[in-house]
C-alpha cells in the first residue's frame, strides 16, 4: 500500500492545499494565495485547528463577512488571470449561506474559488445541531445543498477517506481552462475531526500548468475561409483572451490583418486603449465607435467570450443581414453559441493558428480608415463628458475623468462591479495595461467592489488600486475596510453618493415607470437618511475625506499619496446623467397594459427595438 500518516480529514486539507503550486513568470509558488476563514462550531475544531498547524506554509485571512471574504478570493484569482487563487471556510447554516452569492459570482465568470463550508454531523447523533436546516421530506439536505446550482463541482464529505478522490477532483475544475469555476467541498464537522491513515503520495507537492488546446485542422480552415471572404470583419475580445494571457497575440493579430477591436466588460484591457485599431467597450455600454462598427459588421470574430447579452446589445447590436460569427472559446458551450462557426482552442494558440494561416491577407482599408474616424469621433466625446467642471452636483462620467488624470496610469487597477458606473467605466476608462481595469459585471453583484478591491490588492500589492463604488454597494458591504487596513493593503476608494440606486432609478424612467422606490427620496421613508460616509470610513481605521468638487476630489487624490493606508474620498454627484454618446438598446420588458401613458408610450418603444433581435 505504501506510506501513510494519521491524520483527521481537515488536517488533510489543510497539507494537501499547502503542497499544490504552479508556475508564474518562470517561477514555482503555491497555486493557493491563502485561505479565507470566519470560525464557528461547524470548522473551528476541525478545520481550524487544522489551519493553525500549517498557519507558517498556508496563510489564513480572517474577514468580518463571509460574502467579503468571498469575493475577496474571486477577485484575487481575477487578478491573478486564474493562475493562482483561494480557499474559503466558515461554519455551517448562515455562514455557509453568506456564501452562496458569491459562489454565483464565481460560476457566472468562470473564476476558480474552493469554497469549504462546515456541514451537519453525518453520524446524526446531535440532529438537529444548532444553524441545521431541517427538510421535512429528504435528511440528507442540508443548508450547503444551496451551493449546488453555484458550484462546478461540489461534493459533501460524509467519511475521510472521501477527501481523497474529492481533493483531486477538485484541483482538476479549479485548474481546468473549460471547467474552470467554484468547488465546493461540504465538510461534515465531525468527519472533519476524525483520523484516517491517509496515503503519503497525497501530499507530494504537485505542479498544475495551464492547458492550451490547439484548434482542430478543419474548424481552422472553416474560420479562415470565412475571414477571407469578409468584407468588414470585427474582433470582439472578452475575458478568455486575459485568462489565455494573449494580448501581444491579440495586438498582433489585428495589426497584421487590420482588424478593429471591441471589447467586453471581462475584456477590457485585453488591449491597450490608445492601439489605433482599439474602439473600446462595445454593445449596451458602448463606445460610439465600437458600436458602429459592430452595426455594419459581417463578421464577429468572438475570442473568448461567452456574448452576454450587454455585449450583443440583446443580439440587435449586429445589424448586417449576411452576419457569420466565428467563436474562438476554449470551451465548445461558448464557442457554438448562435449559429457561430466554432474554432475551439485555447485563445493565445488560436490567434496564432488564425494569424499564420491567414498571412499576407489584411482587411479592407475602408473598414480602417472608418475604424479611425469613428475613434477620433468618440475620443472627441469622452473628453468631452470626462471634463472638468464647477457643477455642485458632478456626473459620473466627470468623476472617473478626474480619477484617471490624477490616479491612473500603467500602475493602476481600477475596480468595479454594479449600478450606473460599470457602463461609464466601460466606456471611458483608460484601460492601457491587461488587467488594469477589474469589473465583476458577469454577476453585477451590488457589494463586490470593496471586498474585490482588497482581493486584487492582494494580488498585486505593488499596484495603486482604485475602487469606484456608489453608496447603494456601499452600504451593501462596506465591513472589509477594515479587513484592508488590518492588513496593511491600502485601497483607494471613491465612493459616489447620488443618494440611492441611481442606476436602477434611470431604467425604471426609461421604461415607462415612475420614480419609485430606487432614490432615498422616493422611497417610503418617515426620515430621510443622513448617512455621513466620511465618518463610516474612519471609524474603520480608513482616511477619509468629503470633498465639494471636482476640484477638490483631485487635490484630495493628489494629497492621499503620502497616506499609508486605505483612503476614502466622498464625493455627491447627480443621479441622472449618463454620457449621451455611445450605448445601445437593452432589453428589459416593458408591461404590455398600464394605466400610466408614460408605460404604454415605453411599451411601443420596445415593441419597435425587439424587431431588431436576432432569436437563436
Amino acid at each position: 500500500m505504501g506510506k501513510t500518516i494519521r491524520l483527521t480529514m481537515a488536517q488533510a486539507v489543510a497539507h494537501f492545499l499547502k503542497k499544490q503550486m504552479t508556475v508564474v513568470d518562470g517561477k514555482k509558488v503555491q497555486i493557493f494565495g491563502g485561505v479565507w476563514a470566519i470560525f464557528g462550531h461547524g470548522n473551528v475544531a476541525g478545520i481550524g485547528e487544522a489551519l493553525y498547524q500549517v498557519r507558517d506554509e498556508l496563510t489564513t485571512y480572517r474577514a468580518h463577512n463571509e460574502q467579503g471574504m468571498a469575493h475577496a478570493a474571486i477577485a484575487y484569482a481575477k487578478a491573478n488571470f486564474r493562475t493562482r487563487f483561494m480557499a474559503c471556510t466558515t461554519s455551517i447554516g448562515p455562514g455557509a449561506l453568506n456564501m452562496v452569492t458569491a459562489a454565483g459570482v464565481a460560476h457566472v465568470n468562470r473564476i476558480p474559488v474552493l469554497f469549504l463550508p462546515g456541514d451537519v454531523f453525518a453520524n446524526r447523533a446531535p440532529d438537529p445541531v444548532l444553524q441545521q436546516i431541517e427538510d421535512f421530506g429528504d435528511g440528507t439536505v442540508s443548508a450547503n445543498d444551496a451551493f449546488r446550482p453555484v458550484s462546478r463541482y461540489f461534493d459533501r464529505i460524509t467519511r475521510p477517506e472521501q477527501i481523497i478522490s474529492a481533493l483531486k477532483r477538485a484541483m482538476q475544475v479549479l485548474t481546468d481552462p473549460v471547467d474552470c469555476g467554484p468547488v465546493t467541498l461540504s465538510l461534515c464537522q465531525d468527519v472533519q475531526a476524525e483520523a484516517y491513515d491517509y496515503p503519503e503520495s497525497l501530499f507530494t507537492e504537485k505542479v498544475w500548468t495551464t492547458r492550451r488546446p490547439q484548434p482542430d485542422a478543419d474548424e481552422l480552415a472553416n474560420a479562415i475561409a470565412l475571414i477571407k471572404a469578409s468584407q468588414k470583419p470585427v474582433i470582439v475580445a472578452g475575458g478568455g483572451v486575459l485568462y489565455s494571457q494573449a494580448t501581444k497575440e491579440l495586438a498582433a493579430f489585428a495589426d497584421a490583418h487590420g482588424l478593429p477591436v471591441v471589447v467586453t466588460q471581462a475584456g477590457k484591457s485585453s488591449i491597450d486603449d490608445t492601439h489605433p485599431l482599439a474602439l473600446g467597450s462595445v454593445g449596451v455600454t458602448g463606445t460610439s465607435a465600437a458600436n458602429a462598427i459592430a452595426e455594419e459588421t459581417d463578421l464577429v470574430i468572438a475570442v473568448g467570450t461567452r456574448c452576454q447579452d450587454f455585449t450583443t446589445g440583446s443580439w440587435a447590436l449586429f445589424k448586417n443581414d449576411n452576419l457569420r460569427m466565428i467563436g474562438l472559446n476554449i470551451a465548445a458551450y461558448d464557442a457554438v453559441k448562435h449559429d457561430s462557426y466554432p474554432v475551439v482552442a485555447d485563445a493565445r494558440e488560436g490567434l496564432k493558428a488564425l494569424s499564420s494561416g491567414l498571412s499576407g491577407w489584411k482587411a479592407s482599408a475602408a473598414l480602417t480608415e472608418k475604424a479611425t474616424a469613428e475613434k477620433k469621433i468618440w475620443m472627441e466625446a469622452a473628453a468631452k463628458a470626462m471634463a472638468t467642471t464647477n457643477a455642485a452636483l458632478p456626473s459620473d462620467a466627470q468623476v472617473i475623468g478626474a480619477v484617471a488624470r490624477t490616479i491612473g496610469g500603467d500602475n493602476t487597477t481600477v475596480l468595479c462591479a454594479a449600478g450606473g458606473l460599470p457602463g461609464e467605466l466601460h466606456k471611458l476608462w483608460p484601460a492601457t495595461v491587461p488587467g488594469s481595469y477589474h469589473m465583476e459585471y458577469g454577476f453585477s453583484c451590488m457589494g463586490y467592489e470593496l471586498a474585490g478591491g482588497l482581493g486584487a490588492k492582494m494580488a498585486h500589492p505593488e499596484r495603486d488600486v482604485v475602487v469606484m463604488v456608489g453608496d447603494g454597494s456601499y452600504m451593501m458591504m462596506n465591513s472589509e475596510i477594515a479587513t484592508s487596513v488590518m492588513l496593511g493593503l491600502k485601497l483607494n476608494i471613491v465612493l459616489l453618493d447620488n443618494r440611492g440606486y441611481g442606476c436602477i432609478n434611470r431604467l425604471q424612467m426609461g421604461t415607462g415607470g415612475a420614480n419609485f422606490n430606487n432614490l432615498l427620496k422616493d422611497s417610503y421613508h418617515e426620515v430621510m437618511p443622513e448617512i455621513d460616509f466620511r465618518a463610516h470610513a474612519e471609524s474603520m481605521g480608513a482616511i477619509a475625506v468629503k470633498v465639494g468638487s471636482i476640484a477638490e476630489l483631485e487635490q484630495a487624490i493628489i494629497d492621499s499619496k503620502k497616506n499609508d493606508r486605505t483612503s476614502v474620498f466622498v464625493i455627491d454627484t447627480d443621479p441622472l446623467i449618463t454620457t449621451e454618446a455611445g450605448g445601445h438598446w437593452w432589453d428589459v420588458a416593458v408591461p404590455e397594459v398600464s394605466p400610466r401613458e408614460e408605460v404604454n408610450k415605453a411599451r411601443k418603444g420596445y415593441v419597435e427595438a425587439r424587431a431588431a433581435q436576432r432569436i437563436g
